[in-house]
C-alpha cells in the first residue's frame, strides 16, 4: 500500500478546501490537496450562480446579523456571525480582489455593481454576472496548481479518515485523546487504496443534496464527510436542516438546474400554472421571502393547483438585459429550448444545502485533535436553520482562510506518525443494478418523507427502510470490490440516517404552515 506523508491533507477543493490551502501554502506549509472528481475545479462552488456577500452602502452589523438571523430562524451563532461581518470584507479583499483578482461586475461609474437577493435589507452581494462560483474557483485552482509544495490528487474516493485509536499498531493508542492523522483514500483509476499520513487534516468535502431525489448539487454530494467524521466520533449539529433551493429549472425527465435567487432578486416573479402572482398569501416580502418559506410555499401552491411545477417569470425585462445579466441561465434554458426572455421558467424546488453538519469552532476546528471542516460539511453556526442567500461562498473563504492559517500553526509543534496496517482488500465483484436500485430507494425515501413535508408517521416509514437498508449496505460493503459507487453508497446511507435521526430530536414543533405564516423546512407538522 502507497503511504505519503504531508503537512496537511485536505480533502475537497471548492472555495473553502482551495481557500485553506493558499493560506496554508502562504505560511509555508506543504499540502495534499486530493478531491474525488477528476477535475480539481469541479466542485458546487464551480456551479454557484447568485454571488459573494461583501458590504452594502449604509450597511452596519445589525442590519448584517439581523438579516442573517431572520433567515435562519434566530439560531445563528452570534459569535460565528460577528466573526463573518468583521472578516469577512477584509479576506474577500485581500484574496478574492487583490490576489486573484476575480473580474466581480462593476456598474458604469467603475464601482462593484452590489445586488440584493431574498431576505437581504439592501444590495451587497459581488457577483461574475451568474456565474460567480466558477469566476472564483478557475482563479484559485490556477494559483494552487502552480505552488510547487502542493500535491493534486484527483480521482481520489475518501474511505475513511485515520486515527490512533482506529488504525495505529500499538493498540495503547486507544487510550490517547481522540486524534487524526489523514485518511484512506481510494485511487478510482488503479482502484488501489494509498494512505496519506498528515499532521493536520481539513475537511472539505461539500454537501449531501444527492441523498434527495431532485437536488441542485453536482455528481459526488453524497455526504462523504459527514459519514467519514461520525465514525470517528467527530460532533455533528443541525443536520436536520437542509435548505432546499425554491427555483431548479423543471424539464420532465431531465436534470435539475439551478435557477439563482438573484433572478427573483432582479424583480423575477413567481407565478401558479394559471398565471397567477401566489407569494404574497404566503409572506408579506413575496417573491424575495427567505428560500424556505419560498420552497414551501411553492409546494404548497403546486398541490393547491395539481401542478408539477410553478413559474418564474423574468420576461417582462429588456432582453438584452437578460443576456447580459443572466448568460448561464439563458443559455442552458435555451439549450432545453426556452427562450427566458420571452418565457416564463418553469421551476420546483430541490434540495440545495446543507445548514448543518460537523461542529466547529471559529477557526474551523472539530472536537477531535488535528482534524478540521470547512465550507459546506462543517457547521459554524452562521446558517442557522436556513441559509441566507450568498452566504455560502463568504462563509466557506473565511473559514477555509482561517483552518488553513490555523493548521500552520499547529505544523509547528512536533508530531509522530503511528504506523499501521494495510487495507486489506475484499474480491467479490459488484452488482452495479443493486448499487442504482439502493440509491434509488435512498433519494425516494428521502424526498417523500424527509424532505419539505415532515411528519413523525413519515420518520417511522423512513427509519424503517433506511435501517434495513444500512445493514444491507454494510453487508454488501464488507465483501465487495471497492468502487467510487459502492464507498459512496455506503457513505450515502449513513448521512441519510445522521439526517433522519437529527429531524426526529428536533425539538421545534409547529401544526400547521397555513396557521402559522412560516413554516421552518426542518420544522415537524404534527
Amino acid at each position: 500500500m502507497q503511504i505519503i506523508e504531508t503537512d496537511l491533507l485536505i480533502l475537497g477543493s471548492g472555495i473553502a478546501g482551495c481557500s485553506a490551502a493558499l493560506a496554508a501554502l502562504e505560511k509555508g506549509a506543504s499540502i495534499v490537496l486530493a478531491t474525488r472528481a477528476q477535475d480539481l475545479q469541479e466542485s458546487n462552488t464551480y456551479y454557484a450562480q447568485g454571488g459573494i456577500i461583501y458590504r452594502g452602502i449604509n450597511d452596519s452589523e445589525e442590519l448584517f446579523v439581523s438579516d442573517f438571523q431572520t433567515a435562519g430562524k434566530g439560531i445563528c451563532s452570534p459569535r460565528a456571525l460577528k466573526q463573518l461581518w468583521n472578516e469577512g470584507p477584509r479576506i474577500v479583499e485581500k484574496v478574492l480582489i487583490h490576489k486573484l483578482q476575480v473580474p466581480f461586475d462593476k456598474s458604469s461609474d467603475g464601482e462593484f455593481h452590489l445586488t440584493k437577493e431574498a431576505a437581504h435589507s439592501i444590495p451587497r452581494i459581488l457577483h461574475v454576472a451568474d456565474y460567480t462560483g466558477k469566476g472564483i474557483e478557475e482563479k484559485l485552482a490556477e494559483i494552487i496548481q502552480k505552488n510547487p509544495r502542493a500535491l493534486i490528487l484527483t480521482g481520489m474516493t475518501g474511505l475513511d479518515l485515520l486515527t490512533f485509536a482506529h488504525n495505529s499498531k500499538n493498540r495503547l493508542d486507544i487510550y490517547n485523546p481522540p486524534t487524526c492523522f489523514g485518511a484512506f483514500l481510494f485511487d478510482q483509476k488503479k482502484n488501489e487504496v494509498m494512505a496519506v499520513k498528515a499532521k493536520a487534516t481539513i475537511l472539505a468535502t461539500g454537501g449531501l443534496g444527492e441523498l434527495y431525489q431532485h437536488t441542485t448539487n453536482p455528481h459526488g454530494s453524497r455526504g462523504d464527510g459527514y459519514a467519514m467524521a461520525y465514525r470517528i466520533g467527530a460532533r455533528l449539529m443541525h443536520m436536520e436542516y437542509i435548505q432546499f433551493h425554491p427555483t431548479a429549472l423543471y424539464i420532465p425527465h431531465g436534470e435539475r438546474f439551478l435557477i439563482s435567487e438573484a433572478v427573483r432578486g432582479e424583480g423575477g416573479r413567481l407565478l401558479n400554472v394559471n398565471g397567477e402572482p401566489f407569494m404574497k398569501e404566503y409572506h408579506s416580502l413575496g417573491d424575495l421571502a427567505p428560500r424556505d418559506i419560498v420552497a414551501q410555499s411553492i409546494l404548497t401552491e403546486m398541490l393547491k393547483t395539481k401542478s408539477e411545477c410553478v413559474f418564474l417569470d423574468i420576461s417582462f425585462k429588456d432582453s438584452a438585459w437578460i443576456k447580459e445579466r443572466f448568460p448561464a441561465i439563458y443559455e442552458k434554458c435555451l439549450s432545453s429550448g426556452l427562450d427566458i426572455t420571452r418565457n416564463p421558467i418553469p421551476v420546483v424546488p430541490a434540495a440545495h444545502y446543507s445548514c448543518g453538519g460537523i461542529a466547529v469552532d471559529l477557526d474551523g476546528r472539530t472536537n477531535i485533535q488535528r482534524l478540521w471542516a470547512v465550507g459546506e460539511v462543517s457547521c459554524t453556526g452562521v446558517h442557522g436553520a436556513n441559509r441566507l442567500a450568498s452566504s455560502s461562498l463568504l462563509e466557506g473563504l473565511v473559514w477555509g482562510t482561517k483552518a488553513g492559517e490555523n493548521c500552520a500553526e499547529i505544523l509547528k509543534f512536533p508530531f509522530s506518525f503511528p504506523e499501521i496496517d494495510p487495507w486489506e482488500y475484499e474480491t467479490e465483484e459488484l452488482d452495479p443494478d443493486l448499487i442504482l436500485q439502493d440509491w434509488m430507494t435512498i433519494r425516494q425515501t428521502m424526498w417523500n418523507y424527509v424532505g419539505l413535508i415532515r411528519t413523525p408517521k413519515r420518520f417511522e416509514r423512513a427509519e424503517r427502510i433506511l435501517t434495513e437498508l444500512q445493514v444491507e449496505v454494510e453487508r454488501f460493503y464488507a465483501h465487495s470490490q471497492l468502487s467510487d459507487d459502492l464507498i459512496g453508497l455506503r457513505h450515502g446511507i449513513q448521512t441519510a440516517l445522521l439526517v433522519l435521526h437529527a429531524a426526529k430530536l428536533n425539538r421545534d414543533r409547529i401544526s400547521s404552515f397555513l396557521e402559522k405564516g412560516s413554516f421552518g423546512l426542518n420544522r415537524i407538522s404534527k
